[in-house]
């Protein structure tokens, strides 16, 4: 920044951007002198927000060198579909760079090309020092003869700026640990000296304060003195929160820099990189979440002239560059809803990609035979027990029966209370240990050993869920569904529906399918087919350093595509590509196999949770190790196992939206489910498309990206895109279609649940491990992780089941 304000760049300037680190894109040709071939700039470096250089102020010299020459000749014949080895991605690069000057200027980036303006939007108060502004995504995208700028609003919380002693008010003396980590790095500023100081924190320091803490003041002749005593001698100042923990802005570990909060400002413009609560959550859902057609205003108007797209302040018409300030306008269809069936060809009444199960029985019923239930007590309003819920689960068993499950009458589910010790007398409120030892307590008492226990919460609290999640997977090898209190008292017929759509799915039943005649389904089922999901979740803000990934993948077992039982592994930290996917895919061939007595001959492989960078990454190192796995198979006569294979990779995290430019074509502002784009805004040379398969509940819907990576199937585009839409009415555990293709909905379920297992892990920054960092700190991590996990999901009884839904 302070390059371009250079007297030395003035001529450069107006044409030319840059990323905040190490590369310049310029429009104009700037000339390079010497041996080196640079263009050199000297600058006098000072602080943003301070007036300028001061005496002390250190001169910096910066060098320019060319590294490449982009001819937007080469662009325009790709995008008109020009065959050749031409990589438009470096050139991509270097048009986001030069639209982000505008927008670089006056906001704050956070991530990849998101844009807030903190100064011109209003703020929405999150709590807990934080505060949540909407803001602009913005994006070159090549598309078939021309260059399209993808816009989309976002939402991010920001720290709330202003004095930060009140912050260390409302977390307390219990909540230091997760302080320290909320305010780590932290910009503040502080003038009781005098003058403007911006500083970042670097910690608290536990367990002492200004009243306490003393240090050798050489200013007053070595005297050990407190910081209290220092601020009222040095700046005649009386601290009003003396007993506050110190805040360390630096110095070193012998002889830290200790201020008090007090004369602390947290610096506006501060994006909160860290992991939300539950409450924080809900807040910015509220937030974000906003109507189609606001959204369509705010980006056409508010956001184009944010960004600097349009209007007289955007630089990008002296750059040479043009956005038009409309919308595109593309193509798209609405395919038919398929026909969902139940037991005895029973069709489902569908509207708005949505329906009921009135009158109608699961598919194929599962038997539940030995079961049994436990009623937690942890002191909520809602407590149930044994005695006064007893009417309530013959209610739901009841309901199961009613849907088309096999109940066994004849032997009532056994009832457990379990009263939880309290949660600031455990071990850790954040893990509940000891709450978990007393429920495993309770099912070891149960005999015989159940196959499924429903277990009644007293709330929805993580730590005990987790917990049972990763007890009754891992050690016990029992299936669990858990329900609310709140909710499984009132006894009502929905609810308990929906919580035997769980039951049956669990046990091996199919809910539902989709008509066997339909044109969607006929090729599946012209040969052994079997669907695959995979995913890789990694560990979020706040989890402890070196905490492995989890790879899931799922696969169907079934010919209506009802049952994926999975297989979850532990892998490197934030390491995208599934390394021990050659036996993963083993394992699930052969419990097709094994339910089949056959090998499947045509497989579709559904990757979630890969950006586009990675695509390619996908074919050249997962496609390998499915191959691997096809090799350890041979078929009956001997002959290689060699299936038809098509890969598509299914992505949620993008920033397309589309908005009906007909009411007749909407649904409340929204597009209807079975919206299918695949022109105009797709890929110029990969085989992809946009499905918005789901009816939005609210705000604004999200399609779904899938792209064809492989493809030995050799599927027409329309008969892929009827087969996807068509399958998303097969997911388990709802009666309506979802936005994202089961299989890889599953595969992201599954990695959910692996989740549970490494809770403490996950949840390092609360205090829920003593893992420090350090030399040695990441093996001690992994170390702990695979001690929590175990065998994993392995157990006879859990293994070959969906106990993930």
């Amino acid at each position: 920044a302070l390059m371009m304000t250079s007297s030395d760049f003035a001529p450069y300037a107006a044409f030319a951007s840059h990323d905040n680190m190490k590369r310049l894109v310029s429009m104009k040709e700037i000339p390079v002198t010497g041996v080196a071939q640079v263009f050199s700039v000297a600058v006098v470096y000072f602080e943003e927000g301070e007036d300028g250089p001061d005496k002390k102020s250190k001169t910096y010299r910066i060098s320019l060198k060319p590294t490449t020459v982009h001819d937007t000749t080469d662009m325009t014949k790709c995008n008109a579909g020009a065959k050749g080895l031409f990589d438009p991605q470096p050139m991509i690069s270097a048009f986001n760079i030069l639209l982000s000057k505008y927008p670089s200027q006056h906001g704050v980036m956070v991530g990849r090309n998101k844009w807030f303006f903190p100064s011109l939007h209003q703020a929405s108060d999150l709590g807990y020092g934080l505060e949540a502004f909407r803001g602009y995504y913005s994006s070159v995208r090549p598309s078939f003869q021309q260059l399209m700028v993808n816009v989309n609003v976002a939402t991010t919380a920001f720290f709330k700026p202003g004095p930060l002693a009140p912050l260390f008010q409302k977390f307390g003396p219990a909540g230091q640990n997760q302080l320290r980590t909320f305010i780590h790095n932290l910009r503040i500023e502080m003038k009781h000296t005098g003058r403007i100081m911006r500083k970042t924190i670097k910690g608290i320091k536990l367990n002492t304060n200004a009243r306490v803490y003393k240090f050798k003041c050489d200013e007053f002749e070595g005297q050990d003195v407190t910081v209290e005593v220092y601020y009222k001698r040095k700046y005649n100042m009386t601290l009003q929160n003396p007993l506050l923990p110190l805040v360390d802005i630096g110095g070193t570990k012998d002889r830290p820099i200790l201020v008090p909060p007090e004369v602390c400002t947290i610096l506006p413009g501060q994006p909160f990189r860290g992991k939300l609560n539950d409450e924080q959550t809900a807040k910015m859902i509220l937030v974000a979440c906003q109507p189609p057609n606001a959204n369509a205003t705010s980006i056409t108007g508010d956001g184009l002239s944010s960004l600097g797209l349009v209007g007289n302040n955007s630089p990008l018409e002296q750059m040479g560059l043009r956005v038009k300030a409309q919308m595109a306008t593309v193509p798209g269809r609405i395919l038919p809803a398929p026909k969902i069936y139940y037991n005895n060809r029973t069709p489902a009444q569908i509207s708005n990609a949505s329906w009921n199960m009135r009158d109608v029985r699961f598919a194929v019923g599962a038997k539940l035979e030995s079961w049994a239930v436990l009623f937690i007590q942890d002191g909520g309003q809602t407590d149930m027990s044994a005695a006064t819920g007893g009417s309530v689960v013959m209610s739901f068993a009841g309901m199961c029966s009613k849907s088309g499950m096999t109940v066994n009458q004849r032997q009532a589910p056994a009832m457990r209370d379990v009263q939880l010790p309290s949660r600031m007398g455990d071990v850790s409120p954040l893990t509940r240990p000891r709450a978990i030892e007393a429920i495993e307590r309770a099912l070891k008492t149960i005999n015989p050993k159940p196959r499924i226990v429903l277990i009644v919460l007293s709330d929805m609290n993580k730590a005990v869920y987790n917990g049972i999640k990763h007890l009754c997977d891992v050690r016990l090898d029992v299936l669990t569904v858990c329900v609310q209190a709140s909710k499984f008292r009132d006894n009502k017929a929905q609810y308990n529906a929906n919580v035997a759509l769980k039951f049956n799915a669990k046990l091996g039943g199919v809910n539902h399918v989709v008509d066997p005649q339909d044109k969607v389904m006929a090729w599946v089922r012209a040969e052994p087919t079997m669907m695959i999901g995979s995913d890789v979740t990694h560990p979020s803000p706040g989890s402890a350093r070196g905490t492995p990934s989890i790879a899931a993948v799922v696969g169907s077992v079934d010919s209506s595509f009802g049952q994926f039982p999975a297989s979850l592994r532990l892998q490197q930290s934030k390491k995208e590509m599934i390394t021990d996917l050659t036996d993963m895919m083993v394992e699930r061939i052969n419990a097709f196999k094994a339910k089949n007595n056959a090998l499947p001959q045509r497989i579709l492989f559904f990757r979630d949770g890969v950006s586009e960078g990675q695509f390619l990454t996908v074919r050249d190192d997962e496609l390998p190790k499915v191959n691997a796995a096809f090799a350890k198979f041979k078929e009956r006569d001997g002959k290689p196992y060699k299936p038809k294979l098509t890969i598509l990779i299914a992505g949620k995290r993008h920033h397309t939206r589309f908005f009906p430019t007909k009411n007749e074509d909407a649904d409340k502002g929204n597009c209807k489910p079975g919206t299918v784009v695949d022109r105009g805004v797709s890929a110029v040379y990969d085989f992809d498309f946009y499905l918005q398969s789901h009816a939005g509940i609210q705000g604004t819907t999200r399609p779904t990206h899938y792209t064809v990576v492989h493809d030995e199937n050799r599927f027409k585009a329309d008969d892929l895109q009827g087969l996807t839409y068509g399958l998303a009415y097969l997911f388990a555990r709802a009666t309506k279609a979802v936005s994202l293709v089961p299989p890889a909905y599953y595969a992201d379920l599954a990695c959910e649940r692996g989740r549970c297992y490494l809770n403490q892990l996950l949840n390092a920054f609360e205090g829920a491990t003593s893992i420090k960092s350090g030399s040695g700190s990441e093996e001690e991590v992994v170390r702990q992780a695979h001690a929590l996990w175990g065998r994993g999901p392995t157990g006879p009884i859990i293994k070959d089941t969906m106990f993930y839904i």
